[in-house]
């Protein structure tokens, strides 16, 4: 029984990936999607990692090589036009994934793997399944297999410094050959070649992609991808990225002339982060944001934090309260360190300076939360409010918000009672306590309009709240978009609250700053506050991501786990971190819509994998739980560079209690 169900989840996993994954892409040919959905990817995947057979990402496996991403298989057998009974001939055998799916499609498939381990374990896998019409060698896929030849299609799954005459000439007449070909491993470009004769050939270009070195007689000599001087044509991609990149040496002394005139006129600024834990992005983000504050006017300051615990910042940095940070219980929910820490205590130091220096309250910076954790703790702040200016109305919410108060301490219980009909939903009820505080706007505002500004957004906050907690289980990708429509309506309403010449800046993750239709979350239906933005208000924000190598960072190994500094693993050789650690300098500001060079952003246009690290770290799964498709240029307006960071140091160590974010690992 247990086995049965196990075949049942990845057939809904299987169906899933062809969804999301390729039919989202566009990718319509039904016999690939045909053979994609008999081919039981969990069998050529390692058995740690067949939880992530059908996510969209390459996997590792044996001889540090990987199992291509489903899409990239999906696309290549797609280019093949292959027919049935055709004659297949594959070069990088790898797992045997792939030469399963052209065998449900042609006739006899040839495979060639160098590497011995993966190419005995691919014959064995391959004839457990029932793939009796599957040939796999051991040898050197660059020079073919001569004494099959020729073939009706040819792919290879690996990239080379040109089109092997090898290959080509193992093509029957009308034969197709699809490989990646270019001079350097990091810009590739898949191209189609056709045999129109016995001498001719057509080429076509199917767009770039990313793949490991074509090691072989007629490819490269090794993993680097070295090639002879004389064949070396122009730049490599780490120099375009020196020439076309600003340096620093440390933060302080950065000049941001240039980045400002590349802001222009924007009215918001959205500046990322690849951890929640890492120094030099807080450092490095409150450095742009006082000079956008000192030269721009920019006013508002929108964070990734509940917003009950930015009140109290916001408090602070407006009046004469202590430090908002080290003495009190504010920002104890997991995870701490994310905004207890020195590099925010620092900048909120500051503001406070910078206000006490304006006159004028209008044009003082404000402090603002977006997100929607603070579930119990917004309660108390609408509660509180309403027993100051309405007893009565008070009593009316407090018997309504009584109806979350079972599941104070784990909300996820909420969840989970309300999908199994154990306990009546609560929306109706905290809806109700919105409206009521909506109906009474004119008279509540009228005697403190800042009072009840942050009295409204916490009940909006509740109301999302529930909707989130009930639905987070179930719903799929819903609980994102709900969490970030939820931050992006709290910035709209932040912006009209403080009036139409307001200016925002943005601090989020890179997952949730970058435009996600930029990245793979698109595929799978997913948006964030990066696309919003650009959306509602195009041509006037500004998107900038960061990112770094190696070094510590401040993590969890799980949720609700204490904080560790643990050390961040040297960046995945198909990652856009890997191209900028090959970039001669260590710290710089990349212009990606501006660039200083066409020719950079045009190679860097090219998916591939982008790192991202939340409040969780897992290095000894970090490909498959830290790594994701994006094209950078695409997903960016700049990308700021660390090649070497350090952790946050925080200001406490003991956590709370909470749920975790809607992404695995708690961006």
């Amino acid at each position: 029984m247990k086995k049965e169900l196990a075949m049942t989840d990845f057939r809904q996993l299987r169906q899933r990936m062809i969804d999301y994954q390729l039919l989202a892409r566009g990718l319509r040919d039904q016999t690939v999607l045909d053979a994609v959905n008999v081919v039981p990817r969990e069998e050529f995947v390692p058995t740690e990692l067949v939880e992530f057979a059908y996510s969209d990402t390459p996997l590792p496996i044996a001889a540090s090589q990987t199992i291509s991403q489903p899409y990239i298989v999906a696309l290549m057998t797609a280019a093949l036009e292959l027919k049935p009974g055709e004659r297949v001939l594959e070069v990088g055998t790898g797992s045997g994934y792939a030469a399963a799916i052209l065998a449900e499609i042609g006739g006899q498939v040839y495979t060639i793997e160098r590497h011995k381990i993966l190419a005995d374990t691919a014959r064995d896998k391959l004839k457990e399944l029932g793939y009796d019409n599957i040939r796999v060698l051991h040898g050197d896929g660059s020079l073919g297999w001569p004494e099959q030849a020729p073939f009706d299609a040819i792919v290879v799954a690996a990239g080379g410094p040109e089109v092997p005459e090898t290959l080509k000439q193992q093509l029957a007449i009308g034969g197709r050959l699809v490989i990646p070909v270019g001079t350097s491993l990091r810009t590739q470009t898949l191209l189609r070649v056709r045999r129109t004769s016995e001498h001719g050939y057509q080429q076509e270009d199917l767009g770039g992609v990313r793949f490991v070195p074509l090691i072989g007689a007629a490819g490269w000599e090794d993993e680097t991808g070295r090639i002879p001087a004389d064949k070396t044509t122009g730049a490599s991609l780490p120099e375009l990225i020196y020439q076309s990149s600003e340096h620093f040496a440390r933060i302080n002394e950065v000049n941001l002339d240039n980045l400002l005139q590349r802001i222009g006129d924007s009215r918001l600024v959205l500046l990322g982060e690849a951890s929640h834990g890492t120094a030099e992005f807080y450092d490095m983000r409150a450095r742009i944001t006082w000079e956008l504050i000192e030269k721009k006017g920019f006013n508002i300051i929108a964070v990734e934090a509940d917003w009950p615990d930015a009140a109290h910042i916001d408090h602070y940095i407006h009046g004469p309260s202590p430090d908002p940070l080290p003495e009190s219980t504010h920002f104890s929910r997991f995870p701490t360190w994310m905004w207890a820490n020195y590099s925010v205590l620092k900048f909120v130091r500051w503001l406070k300076e910078h206000n006490g220096k304006v006159a004028d309250p209008a044009m003082q910076v404000g402090f603002y939360g977006l997100d929607l954790y603070s579930l119990y703790s917004s309660i108390e702040v609408v509660l509180g409010y309403l027993d100051e200016v309405d007893p009565e109305t008070a009593e009316v919410a407090r018997l309504r918000y009584g109806c979350l108060m079972p599941w104070v301490n784990d909300p996820g219980m909420y969840a989970q009672v309300t999908l199994t009909k154990q306990y009546r939903e609560c929306e109706q009820d905290v809806l109700a306590t919105l409206q009521d505080l909506l109906r009474k706007r004119v008279d509540y505002s009228h005697a403190d309009g800042a009072r009840f500004f942050d009295a409204e957004q916490n009940a909006r906050l509740v109301a999302n709240a529930e909707r989130y907690y009930r639905t987070m289980y179930y719903a799929e990708n819903s609980s994102w978009n709900q969490r970030d429509q939820h931050m992006f309506d709290t910035l709209l309403s932040i912006l009209a609250y403080r009036g139409p010449d307001s200016k925002a800046v943005i601090w989020e993750h890179n997952s949730h700053i970058g435009d996600a239709r930029a990245t793979q979350m698109s595929a799978r239906g997913e948006f964030n506050i990066g696309q919003l933005t650009r959306q509602k208000f195009p041509g006037t924000s500004y998107l900038i991501g960061f990112g770094t190598d190696h070094g510590t960072v401040a993590a969890a190994s799980e949720w609700g786990g204490p904080m560790e500094i643990k050390q961040v693993q040297p960046s995945h050789i198909d990652s856009y971190e890997h191209v900028f650690h090959e970039v001669k300098t260590d710290c710089f500001l990349l212009p990606l819509t501006q660039p200083l060079q066409a020719v950079t952003r045009d190679k860097l246009l090219a998916e591939r994998l982008e790192r991202a690290i939340g409040v969780i770290y897992r290095p000894e799964t970090e490909l498959q739980s830290h790594y994701f498709y994006a094209s950078l240029p695409r997903q960016f307006d700049e990308y700021i560079w660390f090649d070497e960071s350090r952790a946050v140091e925080p200001l406490m160590r003991k956590t709370g209690q909470g749920m975790p974010d809607t992404f695995p690992f708690g961006m």
